[in-house]
């Protein structure tokens, strides 16, 4: 029995392809790997592309941690605001710090933060432990009564210049009995308060674990958006992230208070450029955000087949290649040597380090639906049951098109920084380059080499052999050719996989 097809695309659904944005995202969300593995506290570091669904991993484990038998044990605290400007832009409107002075920071307000929430836990029955918490909060002039990120980070924020004089960064220096060196970083506040005015980070971080282990909470403080927070401001983003980095290792010991952060691969290459001491241990307890085929298209099926009646249409047991059989034609581009619909969508959502985030499929995909809906709003169709296809080549093609417009403004020139004048010298060229036509675009000087290992490193270049090409994602957004800028006789055939 034939059906309006107008009717069955409107009813393919997958969901914003950003987190932030999706009011559905328990309902799509996949438990993956990657997940399973912050659940069980494997690793504390959750490092992926952009794209890749660290915040769908954060916004999933903050709103349901509570019922995975694993985290009975703890409690999850937000560092930071999920909605407006990042709270942490606000140390870009103060004065210029070092990266211990940043140290310094990053402890106090995670020690204010924890402390204020547990106090708010326990209004009005302190035990010894929590009174002195409450002691050192209010000495500190860190105690609040509203425990919102943005309230605790305002707060220490409003307290910057009297945290960080050079005295707050100064150490205490001793010998040991065994003849080694003892450095007790300190915190010296320009207070009001008579006599004792130095507070140790090592003490009121103690006083902490004390009160939280006096009434059995373990807590897990969440850092996200940090991509946001000084975005465009190296001088400040550098140290203070690196900073943070040093943070999370100093509290190591701390059995109470984890924190767990959620960082871009580029970032992440950023702040530790130039070496990083203890980078070991920071790997060690680090988890890759990882997706393969199989699982874009594992994904992309369960969200579509979430309402009922298209998973009428697709009949019993849908296996992946039926799916894609009836959701689309056998090949977008038709021809003995074109390749399959699957590997002509994968091709082009990856990027020069074959990274195949799942906001481009959901993005390509949802684009396709409109560009397919305009067309069956031109000249309805009808589509049989079982056969389709519910979206049509033309179809995924204009919106690929559009999807690669969109990457090289929202991802590739938005993170590119220094680079984007290199990158818009390509603009118009061909698609595959030696090192000879890259001196001509890019320029042949002393950081030739480096300036494309940075086009590498941002998957705008990919490596093929001693030839690079630019990726198909980029090509439309930027007005790419096919072929080899070394050779105007003789184009490589985009067979649409290797191209």
């Amino acid at each position: 029995m034939m059906v309006a097809a107008k009717s069955i695309v409107q009813k393919v659904k997958l969901g914003a392809s950003v987190a932030e944005f999706d009011n559905d995202l328990d309902k799509y969300f996949i438990e993956t790997e990657t997940f399973r593995s912050v659940i069980n506290d494997d690793g504390d570091i959750i490092s992926g592309d952009k794209g890749t669904g660290k915040t769908a991993i954060y916004r999933i484990l903050k709103r349901n941690y509570r019922t995975y038998r694993k985290l009975e044990a703890v409690e999850v605290v937000d560092a930071f605001n999920p909605q407006g400007d990042p709270v942490f832009q606000r140390l870009l409107s103060g004065p210029n710090l070092n990266e211990e002075q940043y140290r310094t920071f990053w402890k106090a307000y995670i020690f204010s933060l924890v402390g204020n929430w547990l106090l708010d836990i326990y209004p009005d029955n302190y035990n010894e432990e929590l009174s002195k918490l409450c002691d050192t909060l209010s000495y500190l002039e860190l105690d609040a009564t509203d425990v919102s990120p943005e309230t605790i980070f305002g707060k220490l924020h409003g307290l910057v210049d009297r945290l960080m004089r050079p005295s707050a960064v100064e150490a205490e220096m001793s010998i040991s009995e065994l003849g080694m060196p003892i450095v007790k970083p300190r915190v010296e506040l320009d207070s009001d308060h008579e006599g004792q005015k130095i507070i140790y980070n090592g003490d009121y971080l103690a006083t902490l674990e004390k009160a939280l282990q006096s009434v059995d909470v373990q807590v897990w403080v969440l850092f996200d958006r940090l991509d946001e927070a000084f975005s465009g401001t190296p001088k400040v983003e550098v140290p203070a992230l690196r900073a943070l980095l040093r943070t999370y290792l100093d509290l190591t010991n701390l059995t109470s208070v984890r924190i767990k952060l959620f960082l871009r691969k580029d970032l992440f290459r950023k702040i530790i450029k130039g070496g990083f001491v203890n980078l070991t241990h920071i790997n060690a307890r680090r988890i890759d955000i990882v997706w393969d085929d199989e699982d874009l298209w594992s994904m992309v099926l369960e969200r579509i087949l979430l309402d009922k009646e298209l998973r009428s249409f697709f009949g019993e047991e849908v296996t992946k290649d039926k799916f894609l059989q009836i959701l689309f034609p056998e090949q977008i581009d038709t021809g003995d040597r074109k390749p399959s619909t699957e590997k002509w969508i994968i091709s082009r959502i990856r990027d020069g380090n074959n990274n195949r985030p799942p906001r481009n499929i959901i993005d390509l995909l949802n684009k396709a639906k409109d560009a397919q809906l305009r067309r069956e709003q031109r000249d309805e169709r009808d589509i049989e049951p079982e056969i389709g296809p519910i979206i049509e080549s033309d179809a995924v093609k204009r919106a690929f098109k559009q999807l690669s417009e969109q990457r090289v403004q929202d991802t590739l020139l938005a993170e590119a920084d220094d680079l984007i004048p290199t990158i818009e010298s390509f603009r118009d060229g061909k698609s595959e380059h030696n090192d000879e036509t890259l001196k001509v675009v890019i320029g042949d000087d002393e950081n030739f080499t480096s300036i494309v290992q940075s086009l590498v490193d941002v998957g705008f270049l990919e490596e093929f052999g001693s030839n690079y090409k630019i990726p198909m994602l980029y090509r439309d957004g930027l007005k790419i050719k096919q072929g080899k800028a070394f050779s105007i006789t003789r184009e490589t055939e985009d067979d649409g996989v290797s191209a």
